[in-house]
């Protein structure tokens, strides 16, 4: 009796191991539900209009291109939409994005001017062209085409901004290895003779000029539509382009895998193509959450000290994101919302 006793207690302790396992995986799979709604911050009227719209009926376009739309009515952070990040010269340019994963359209438009929806003609260039992306003023004449109004994206908090700048001897800048030497003083810059390379830290960068709304929407029915917006780098080099209205770099969305969406310093990110690289991941069956880890871990290696976020959800609807751990930000904070949510709600990860 004693070796049947035995023998039942190995089974027990063999069976239970297991049969937590299999409650864990089973909690972890009714986490994901769809449609789901994830961007990144915690832009709650974001996430909150584009879960409004699909609950309406709407699209999963529309639901990408009026959330994102949301955060440059509301100038999130400052970082995206008008009066906010004027660059060298006191202008503040727009950058958006929008991708259909079922199609594989981008409609993308970067250094906009004077026009304060930049999702909206991103979204324009898909429905009214044969193009991908458009550029600077050409861009502006074409929204202007399609109805948008031509304004001024200049605020009195954007003068103060470029004022400030100015008076602190145009410090930080985007400038390196020219004369005079744009660490102490303003330009005009040049190249000078003979050129000795360096690298240059004091770009001083926080949550604040590198912010980008970046969202992802999968419906029902399995549609990937993801969308960036954002107003760039605080006090770039005019002409300056970043990751946002790239795509692949930006966001991706493929409706057979899933869809990515990255926030930080896009000069560094876009290099990695973090949100293509992400999908990619999440089609071989990598775990959102791991997926987005990976990529961030891949940009660590050969730039450990930059700022940057990306978020990811597969066609299942499961979520999830990562960043990089640097002074400022050890944690990042997105928006989600699903039909296990009783509204869209602020989750919070540990950056690596």
């Amino acid at each position: 009796m004693a070796a049947a006793g035995s023998a039942g207690s190995w089974r027990w302790m063999i069976v239970v191991p297991l049969l937590l396992v299999m409650l864990q995986l089973a909690g972890a799979a009714s986490a994901a539900a769809l449609p789901v709604v994830i961007n990144t911050w915690a832009f709650r009227k974001a996430a909150e209009t584009a879960w409004r719209v699909l609950q309406q009926g709407g699209s999963e376009l529309d639901a990408v291109e009026r959330g994102c739309g949301q955060c440059e009515i509301d100038q999130c952070d400052g970082s995206v939409g008008y009066g906010g990040s004027p660059d060298e010269s006191g202008e503040t340019t727009l950058d958006a994005m929008i991708m259909n994963g079922n199609t594989m359209e981008v409609g993308a438009v970067a250094d906009l001017r004077h026009i304060k929806n930049a999702i909206g003609v991103a979204r324009k260039v898909i429905e009214y062209t044969k193009h991908t992306l458009l550029v600077g003023e050409s861009a502006s004449l074409f929204a202007v085409r399609m109805g948008f109004p031509y304004e001024d994206l200049t605020t009195q908090k954007s003068l103060s901004m470029y004022s400030k700048w100015l008076n602190q001897s145009c410090q930080p800048n985007y400038w390196k290895n020219v004369v005079p030497d744009s660490s102490k003083s303003c330009g005009p810059y040049k190249r000078p003779e003979e050129v000795t390379c360096k690298e240059q830290t004091n770009l001083q960068r926080s949550i604040h000029n590198h912010d980008t709304i970046g969202m992802v929407v999968i419906g029902g029915s399995g549609t990937v539509v993801s969308g960036t917006s954002t107003n760039g780098a605080a006090h770039k080099i005019p002409g300056r382009v970043g990751d946002s209205p790239i795509a692949g770099a930006g966001s991706y969305a493929d409706s057979t895998a899933g869809g990515a969406a990255a926030t930080g310093d896009g000069d560094i990110m876009m290099r990695f193509l973090p949100s293509y690289q992400a999908v990619e991941y999440m089609r071989m069956g990598t775990d959102p959450t791991v997926a987005c880890q990976k990529v961030i871990s891949r940009i660590q290696k050969y730039a450990p000290e930059f700022f940057g976020a990306v978020i990811c959800a597969n066609t299942t609807g499961s979520y999830g994101a990562a960043c990089n751990k640097i002074p400022g930000l050890t944690q990042f904070r997105f928006m989600v919302a699903n039909p296990l949510l009783s509204q869209p709600t602020e989750q919070v990860v540990d950056c690596i």
